[in-house]
């Protein structure tokens, strides 16, 4: 039996996310100064021995910052994906089993959500609840259900037709035991390959609506604010947008090189 090796894009995701969620769960233990204890004699100042990356406008720290904002920036993340992937496997899940009056409603309903782009539907919904972090997260979860549930749909329809699933039917098994026990475990497992796929995209609207200033307020400390906190600095002080940038950019490449290495490992289909 030969053994089974994981794409490189694979293995050098879950690198780079495991580094990135160490940083956060380590380093604000080795930050010298609070994320936003301000130090008025030392306001943007460079990159140096006692602060590692610099300070800001008020003279906070930097890297107590990026640490802190780099954890609250995963744990937005991961809430949103789970609580985006939880709505879309459920409706996509019943829609299948149930079918007809259900399913038409169902994806009337998706293509509707669908017609709109996702950021412009998670704007609307933010300027109804007013900015705020968890009106952020409420946003993008309901901004970004419909794709995956539309996907569970179609992978509880194929499933529906194996002969183990009708056999249960033709037995006199209920819907809903033949939805747990049959469908959910044949439909697991390739829905949440590409769930991870939004994980990227989930994590550069967080920081985009952030950046705009529609989520985590000032003085918290979070990637996408940081960003359009510095953006006033660009010239004098560019460190303020480099490190929040890169940790930007490295948490959404980890994703991608995950979910789409776990996707080809599956083949095309």
């Amino acid at each position: 039996m030969t053994r089974r090796h994981l794409p490189p894009s694979v293995l050098a995701g879950t690198v780079v996310l495991g580094l990135l969620l160490l940083l956060a769960a380590v380093g604000p233990l080795l930050a010298q100064y609070p994320p936003n204890e301000p130090h008025y004699g030392a306001k943007l100042v460079a990159p140096n021995a006692e602060f590692w990356l610099g300070t800001d406008h008020y003279g906070r720290d930097q890297f107590a910052r990026l640490m802190h904002g780099l954890r609250l920036s995963l744990l937005s993340a991961f809430v949103v994906l789970a609580g985006s992937a939880s709505i879309s496997l459920l409706v996509g899940l019943g829609a299948g089993l149930y079918g007809g009056r259900i399913d038409r409603a169902v994806s009337r309903v998706i293509d509707v959500v669908l017609a709109i782009p996702s950021l412009v539907l998670a704007l609307a919904v933010v300027g109804l609840l007013g900015p705020g972090y968890l009106e952020l997260l409420l946003a993008l979860v309901i901004a970004s259900w419909a794709a995956d549930a539309r996907v569970a749909r179609a992978l509880t329809l194929e499933a529906r037709s194996r002969p183990y699933v009708v056999a249960a039917g033709v037995a006199g098994v209920s819907r809903p035991a033949i939805g747990v026990r049959h469908l959910l475990p044949a439909v697991l497992g390739p829905f949440l390959i590409v769930a991870t796929l939004r994980l990227g995209g989930i994590v550069v609207a967080l920081a985009g609506l952030s950046f705009l200033g529609l989520g985590v307020q000032m003085p918290e400390a979070e990637l996408g604010a940081m960003l359009g906190d510095a953006r006033r600095f660009l010239g004098a002080a560019p460190w303020l947008l480099i490190a929040p940038a890169v940790a930007i950019l490295a948490m959404a490449a980890a994703a991608n090189l995950i979910a789409e290495g776990l996707r080809d490992d599956r083949g095309p289909r």
